[in-house]
């Protein structure tokens, strides 16, 4: 049964990143309801076939004022993502890019907003945690501009291993700097668009809040290994790698040195249980096991 009814009639939303891991099956979901949709894509090409003509296209970039005025025109509610920019500082990578948008959601007079986000709100930890600080203030900034607004609260997902997925086939080891038997919680990106549809779709909500979205149950970095091996058939390991060997290797690929602190920052909040805040129930739990997401996702990934 859905944790939210669906209520409203159609309408038209509008999805940010539709060619991105959340918003692809975000929009596949969609694509069964009768509502309008809309999306902002910078190279249309990217969108899958299914949808051409089913869905309007606005091209261009959602952090663009003239974009966002034409996307937002007549919209109901909008699904927000912000793609990761290497290249600038956290706080002007979230709330500088969702600044043009909290103008246009309140010029529009856009009802319901749904984004992801991140765990760790009213948490110690959350003023120092990088990038996970950044998109809580993005929260702060979207609910600021008068709509409802949801925050889809995440853990790390399963998908951030297939960075890793030539050192997995190669070597058997993937990489991170969290204590080898820190459990905490992670999800598949697939739940997330899940939870996004049918916060979108009901629009019975008012208000501001946060949904947690936490797969349905804790894993530590030597669970993953475990469960990788089981379903690779060939061994799999954890190896931990420091912070500050982190911060060198991020700086060396050209990112921005302080957006590769606030990924450090990030990382270090989580090894200090930053996603550890909110209690796993019914409505929190999503359905993906790693052990699915390593049959479906991982597995082919690797031997293909």
């Amino acid at each position: 049964m859905s944790r939210f009814t669906t209520t409203c009639e159609a309408n038209m939303i509008v999805i940010t990143a539709p060619t991105g891991n959340i918003g692809r099956p975000l929009l596949a979901q969609l694509l069964d309801s009768e509502e309008e949709l809309r999306v902002i894509v910078r190279d249309p090409a990217r969108l899958p076939d299914t949808p051409r003509g089913r869905v309007e296209v606005i091209t261009g970039s959602h952090a663009d004022a003239h974009v966002l005025d034409r996307a937002f025109d007549g919209a109901d509610a909008v699904f927000w993502l912000v793609p990761p920019d290497s290249s600038r500082p956290p706080h002007d990578g979230w709330s500088g890019f969702t600044s043009p948008a909290a103008r246009a959601l309140a010029a529009h007079g856009v009802g319901w907003v749904v984004a992801v986000s991140a765990l760790g709100r009213g948490t110690p930890l959350a003023d120092h945690a990088g990038l996970v600080t950044a998109s809580l203030a993005m929260d702060d900034l979207i609910a600021g501009s008068g709509v409802a607004y949801r925050a889809l609260a995440n853990p790390s997902f399963f998908e951030n291993l297939l960075e890793d997925i030539d050192s997995i086939r190669d070597k058997g080891v993937f990489v991170d700097v969290v204590d080898a038997n820190r459990k905490a919680p992670m999800v598949a990106v697939a739940d997330i668009a899940a939870v996004a549809a049918e916060l979108l779709l009901d629009r019975s909500w008012t208000g501001t809040d946060s949904v947690p979205v936490l797969g349905p149950q804790d894993l530590s970095p030597n669970d993953l290994a475990r469960i990788m091996t089981e379903q690779l058939d060939r061994p799999v390991r954890y190896e931990r790698q420091s912070l500050d060997e982190l911060h060198t290797t991020l700086v060396g690929y050209g990112l921005d040195a302080a957006f590769a602190q606030g990924v450090v920052d990030m990382k270090r909040a989580k090894d200090q249980g930053l996603d550890a805040g909110v209690t796993r129930t019914p409505e929190t739990a999503s359905p993906t096991s790693f052990e699915q997401w390593c049959a479906t996702t991982l597995k082919p990934a690797v031997f293909s």
